[in-house]
């Protein structure tokens, strides 16, 4: 049974991998070279043409003529009495001429001019340095944009990222290092004033939220000052979100570590299993490199959501050679498909099915789809087909 032929997708995606720099540096190379040496070969052997190929070559030969020649012409050589003639001394003086001399008659062979034949071994060895020579020069020319390439990947994933080697590669892949560096420095730079100028102001809003926690007191009527007391607590879980999403941000997490993703998953199943939540792991997958108390958080804020607004939660592991997938379901209502987007957004909830009074400041998908994305991920979400919500995380095992 024949297997099926690839979709188009599955092609332009086999292109784009293999589709790099060294691939059109090897066959450009190879190419020229190529094309230099089979131009040289044809003007050497123009001008200096080897014996016997120009022209036909009539070489003397003592063998007797194939039999397939043809019958010979009367008179000539190795001719014998034609039928009916006379022989008489004149044929017999040649004759016995001919063998008094002691020489035999020479026939002419035609010899056609030699063609290509086969490769020759000096040819294949010439093809196989060739192919060498190409690879070791576009190998050498890919290596400073392939590395240039991969520390942009890794400031695009993590801006506090080790920066790029500046010493090693070409003057433009020096340059282009230094402008990186200094682009993750003033990134770097802007994001810490921004995390102080939030984090003060939230720190700063604390001293009115006391004063009028304490003056709450002073209101006779309890209905107001229930009221009150739920707005101060509703804001005083803002601030507290605010500065963990700020600390979390801006954290400098450290190397990656080899993590068991299933024992990792495991601990947080039975951590929320001890408070009385309905959680259940299926699934294995092979140790991942992962920041490891980060990737715990956003398993447990995906997993407190799903408890939060479907009661329970399933986690469901899948693994393969390139990345590692994590689904948390629930049963809950869902999220509307052109709220998908927004509610990834720091303190966007949704009023009409995940509203205040079920409790939450809106930042658990925040922070959750920002580790991912330190982790060089994906997060998406989709409303399940039999109800609920799956919220996956996609992790590249590169």
């Amino acid at each position: 049974m024949s297997s099926p032929a690839p979709s188009k997708a599955e092609r332009a995606g086999w292109v784009a991998r293999h589709d790099t720099m060294f691939v059109r540096l090897f066959l450009v190379m190879m190419a020229i070279m190529l094309a230099v040496h089979v131009l040289g070969v044809t003007v050497i052997e123009s001008i200096f043409p080897r014996p016997g190929e120009i022209g036909i070559a009539l070489v003397p030969s003592d063998e007797p003529p194939p039999d397939d020649a043809g019958p010979p012409r009367a008179g000539g050589p190795g001719a014998g009495p034609a039928a009916g003639s006379d022989t008489g001394p004149a044929a017999g003086a040649t004759t016995g001429s001919a063998a008094a001399g002691g020489a035999m008659p020479r026939h002419h062979h035609l010899h056609p001019p030699r063609g290509l034949g086969p490769p020759r071994l000096g040819l294949l060895f010439q093809f196989a340095a060739i192919i060498a020579a190409s690879w070791a020069g576009a190998r050498l020319l890919a290596r400073p944009v392939q590395s240039l390439a991969s520390g942009a990947g890794r400031l695009a994933q993590d801006v506090h990222a080790a920066p790029l080697d500046e010493d090693s590669g070409p003057a433009e892949a020096r340059a282009a290092a230094r402008a990186f560096n200094h682009m993750q420095r003033r990134i770097r730079t802007q994001l810490a004033q921004q995390s102080r100028f939030l984090a003060a102001v939230s720190h700063d809003l604390r001293t009115p939220l006391t004063r009028m926690s304490l003056r709450i007191e002073g209101v006779d009527d309890n209905r107001v000052r229930y009221r009150l007391r739920q707005d101060l607590a509703e804001m005083n879980g803002l601030i507290d979100a605010t500065l963990y999403y700020l600390r979390e941000r801006d954290g400098n997490a450290g190397p990656r570590q080899r993590v068991d993703v299933h024992a990792l998953l495991q601990a947080v199943v039975d951590d929320a299993t001890e408070i009385g939540q309905d959680v259940t792991l299926a699934g294995a997958a092979a140790p991942l490199l992962a920041y490891p108390a980060e990737l715990r958080r956003a398993v447990v804020n995906l997993v407190e959501n799903a408890h939060r607004y479907g009661g329970s939660a399933r986690i469901e592991l899948a693994d393969s050679a390139e990345r590692v997938v994590i689904d948390v379901c629930d049963s809950g209502p869902g999220i509307p498909p052109e709220d998908m987007a927004r509610v990834l957004e720091p303190f966007y909830r949704l009023e009409t099915s995940r509203s205040r009074a079920t409790g939450g400041v809106g930042m658990g998908l925040s922070i959750a789809s920002d580790i991912v994305a330190r982790h060089g991920g994906e997060l998406n979400l989709a409303n399940r087909p039999e109800g609920g919500l799956r919220v996956r995380i996609t992790l590249p095992r590169a």
